[in-house]
């Protein structure tokens, strides 16, 4: 029986119509989605936020205006509301509402949401931004808007570290051991 041969080719094969650089599900998602998500979740933590403070001002009869002892114990309050906000969506499918809009996700290294103590460090380690740069507008003596123009700075800078990490991770996800993993479907 003679042997089948196939014609070989010379062709060679179709370059991948992929983007470089991740994209698609498992990856982490870009630095200006995360600002967009976050800017996002500003916008709903604002509506959480007012109602937790007409809580706190409905358990406070008769307060008036918010003295230096009422204003740290709102600030330890609203700390508190958005700490259970995240660590509650975080545990619970790993997406604050944001995150469900914007389609990613924050998971453990098995794919999991993380348990809550895990999404409690996520929180907490999260934060780390704030105090060098609060240092940093006291240091400087500045107040009011130059003040929070030196937060946003850190904010913005602690943002940026992302882009240090080979895998596009923020250091309190790396800290926490969770990463933030892109949702969308790959582009055809």
């Amino acid at each position: 029986m003679p042997a089948v041969t196939t014609p070989k080719s010379n062709a060679k094969p179709a370059a991948s119509a992929a983007p470089a650089g991740p994209v698609g599900p498992g990856q982490a998602p870009t630095i200006r989605r995360r600002i967009a998500c976050m800017l996002y979740e500003g916008v709903l933590l604002f509506g959480v936020l007012s109602a937790s403070t007409g809580l706190y001002l409905l358990a406070r009869p008769g307060l008036q205006q918010l003295d230096l002892d009422g204003r740290f114990t709102m600030q330890c309050w609203s700390f508190l509301v958005l700490g259970c906000y995240f660590v509650w969506f975080w545990q619970r499918n790993g997406q604050t509402l944001a995150m469900q809009t914007w389609r990613m996700r924050v998971e453990t290294a098995s794919g999991t949401p993380p348990r809550w103590p895990q999404a409690a460090l996520r929180y907490l380690l999260a934060w780390l931004w704030l105090p060098p740069s609060a240092a940093a507008g006291h240091f400087l003596g500045l107040v009011k808007g130059p003040f929070i123009g030196v937060l946003c700075a850190g904010l913005l800078l602690w943002i940026l570290l992302a882009w240090l990490d080979p895998r596009r991770q923020f250091l309190h996800d790396r800290l926490a051991r969770t990463r933030l993993t892109d949702l969308r479907p790959p582009k055809p």
